[in-house]
């Protein structure tokens, strides 16, 4: 139907892949947590213009480009690895000043370094290696070939993808800034969690420069 081959499987591999614990979820729901809900939506809105970039890419060759050209999958790879150390380096910095601010009750809390949420967001979705592999292998395996409209295709597939991503990612943006309204007088917890998310941003960053040099 529309040039789709096997949709209930696409459906079935689009869910698992999405619930999937990764970089771009765990960023919507620490800069929900710290921020807000709206700034939690602009990140979210980071990936989807991300997401969207790349099925178009998808759909106009470049993943084959990608699949044939293993150096080039490398250099995105090891990019998308470089700034995601950023990032976490960035959280844990603000979770080491939001430490030492833990004792002054009455002052301000420091920012975390999301102050431009959408465009980080965006930055990471464009150079997420799940979304990337997604797009080369799975993504475009759904598309007859012999379709008169594999536009037609691909558009359908990509708008499945991203009603789960949003519903996923406004999950994890409302129970972010719920866990955000139980420890906000608790700057110390706030901190160590920061911490923690920007530990994991350098573990994520660590394997993917080790899967890409190994």
């Amino acid at each position: 139907m529309y040039g789709i081959t096997d949709l209930p499987t696409y459906v079935l591999g689009t869910i698992f892949i999405v619930l999937l614990p990764g970089p771009n979820s765990m960023y919507v729901m620490t800069v929900a947590a710290r921020q807000g809900v709206a700034r939690g939506y602009r990140g979210a809105c980071g990936v989807f213009l991300g997401d969207t970039v790349l099925m178009i890419l998808a759909a106009a060759g470049a993943a084959s480009l990608l699949r044939t050209t293993p150096a080039l999958f490398t250099v995105v790879k090891l990019a998308g690895a470089s700034y995601l150390a950023w990032v976490g380096i960035g959280l844990i910095r603000a979770a080491i000043a939001r430490w030492r601010h833990a004792a002054d009750e009455a002052g301000p809390a420091p920012l975390a370094d999301a102050s431009r949420p959408f465009r980080t967001a965006l930055v990471i979705s464009l150079f997420n290696p799940k979304a990337i592999l997604f797009f080369v292998s799975f993504f475009v395996q759904f598309v007859d070939p012999g379709y008169a409209h594999p536009a037609l295709s691909f558009a359908i597939l990509g708008a499945i993808l991203q009603v789960f991503s949003a519903i996923y990612l406004s999950t994890l943006i409302f129970a972010g800034a719920r866990l955000a309204a139980q420890v906000r007088r608790r700057r110390r917890l706030s901190a160590a969690a920061t911490g923690g998310i920007g530990s994991l941003f350098l573990g994520f960053s660590a394997r993917l420069a080790g899967a890409t040099l190994g």
